[in-house]
């Protein structure tokens, strides 16, 4: 059986988890407490150097770390990741948009929220990151104005990679509201069949407030 290495409040291990409930498979989850220092621990260190989750154990032994390409992995052969080159590039595109723009603006700004940290960051980094998201949630607005999804082959793993930190830009402080296509493509998102409906918030982690190591 896979298994997986996760914390349930981070929302890249949500992508992960919500291709899991697509396809319906099972794994076995081990939680890793990373504000506890786990992930700095050497046994978890040989399964991913940077020490971050998610991390996917192949029976093998085998791991596989970076949520995004972990969600290749696990979509080869499905309706979640196209065959033709062309489409699963267009879909790999965004997902590195994500990683870029979305990973370094939006969720960064909804972790330091969730976990009180915002008003330990320097007022330009917070100003910094505040524009780069709302310039990343015009730029999909724009994109999603006449598009269903993020590429013409359907709803895919770019979707649900964007959709992640995208679909909690409010706690990020930034309004969803404001932007109406991406609040009908999240929508939208949310209907698919086998859809995961979970997010587990910071509070759950009394260490969550701690700086990571």
């Amino acid at each position: 059986m896979l298994t997986l290495y996760d914390y349930g409040p981070s929302q890249n291990g949500y992508k992960v988890r919500l291709l899991l409930n697509h396809l319906g498979l099972e794994v076995r989850t081990r939680q890793v407490r990373i504000f506890d220092g786990e992930g700095q621990w050497p046994q978890f260190l040989a399964k991913n150097p940077t020490g971050a989750v998610p991390v996917l154990e192949l029976e093998d032994g085998r791991t596989l770390a970076e949520s995004n390409a972990i969600l290749f992995y696990l979509a080869q052969g499905t309706r979640y990741l196209a065959s033709d080159p062309w489409l699963a590039s267009q879909q790999l595109r965004w997902m590195f948009w994500e990683e870029d723009f979305i990973q370094n603006g939006l969720a960064s700004l909804r972790y330091w929220a969730q976990t009180g940290k915002l008003a330990r960051r320097a007022p330009p980094i917070v100003h910094e990151r505040r524009v780069r998201s709302e310039k990343s949630l015009a730029l999909l607005d724009a994109w999603l104005t006449d598009r269903e999804f993020l590429t013409e082959a359907g709803y895919s793993i770019a979707d649900m990679c964007v959709f992640a930190y995208v679909s909690r830009a409010d706690e990020a402080g930034l309004a969803l509201c404001d932007y109406g296509a991406v609040a009908a493509w999240v929508a939208r998102v949310s209907a698919q069949p086998g859809f995961l409906d979970e997010v587990i918030p910071y509070a759950v982690d009394p260490s969550s407030s701690h700086e990571l190591g």
